[in-house]
């Protein structure tokens, strides 16, 4: 046999073989315990991976210790009807929905940075971007302005005395949820490669329909990462951790840069739809 093929087929078994190893894992190693209250004591890392560093003032804390439900929680809507699907979560966070159908998928993300920052007291950090480019910013809600729409117009105007209490925070909240959506979002973050991905970057595509999901978590093992996503849906659910339905040994985490697209069980993302809030 010619040498120069055979030396080409020895490198491409070990390619194979290679690639193969660093995308089999032993499933028992990753089982959730289903006493753990929160993404990092519910999910362990596969042998090997050690969980990225995250301060314990900074959003990728914040989204990694996010409160779960029980183990086996159902996804339900705002309605209290339970999502169709609800076996893509592999778990599902403890945060409120609300009564209205507004907290969709970008609405989650905007949801979990909103109340990072609120829980932090960077208030004048608060501040998102309606669909027609109106700057919502909370440091004005808080300080008694309300929004007027009508048509295309936006506007403030003073509606009543100061006040920072999470009442008025949550209707701020649902407020930026009617008129802000992927594609305002989408424009608010910076665009990042995916080999720098960290906690707290988003997967989105701005559209509509388009959809959003966060990074609530990352391990890394060298070069090598692996990653959760979190994401609510239409219409308005519970945010809930989602399952790998391409790799379910690993689920619920995800490598980065597998395969030519990340598949989600309700979306595909290209891994250029990796962006980040300034």
């Amino acid at each position: 046999m010619n040498m120069k093929l055979l030396a080409i087929i020895y490198i491409s078994l070990y390619l194979i073989i290679a690639c193969s190893q660093t995308t089999v894992y032993n499933a028992t190693d990753i089982t959730p315990d289903p006493k753990g209250h929160d993404i990092a004591s519910r999910f362990p890392v596969p042998v090997g991976f050690s969980r990225t560093k995250a301060d314990s003032s900074c959003f990728g804390f914040y989204l990694r210790h996010l409160p779960l439900k029980e183990e086996g929680a159902k996804v339900y809507h705002y309605d209290g009807t339970e999502k169709r699907n609800s076996d893509v979560a592999a778990a599902v966070v403890n945060i409120d929905i609300g009564d209205k159908d507004l907290q969709q998928c970008a609405d989650a993300v905007i949801r979990l940075r909103a109340e990072y920052l609120y829980s932090t007291k960077q208030y004048n950090a608060i501040h998102f971007r309606f669909t027609s480019g109106f700057n919502a910013e909370y440091s004005k809600w808080r300080n008694g302005y309300r929004i007027k729409v009508k048509g295309n117009n936006v506007s403030w105007y003073k509606a009543g005395d100061p006040d920072n209490s999470y009442a008025t925070f949550r209707k701020y909240l649902d407020q930026v949820f009617q008129y802000a959506g992927t594609l305002s979002l989408s424009r608010e973050l910076k665009t990042i490669p995916v080999q720098n991905l960290a906690i707290g970057d988003v997967f989105i595509m701005g559209g509509s329909p388009g959809h959003a999901v966060i990074v609530v978590d990352v391990a890394e093992k060298g070069s090598q990462k692996i990653f959760m996503i979190a994401q609510s849906y239409m219409p308005a659910q519970n945010i809930h951790v989602l399952k790998n339905p391409e790799n379910k040994a690993l689920s619920p985490w995800f490598i980065a840069s597998e395969g030519i697209k990340l598949y989600t069980p309700e979306w595909t993302f290209s891994w250029t739809d990796l962006k980040r809030f300034e």
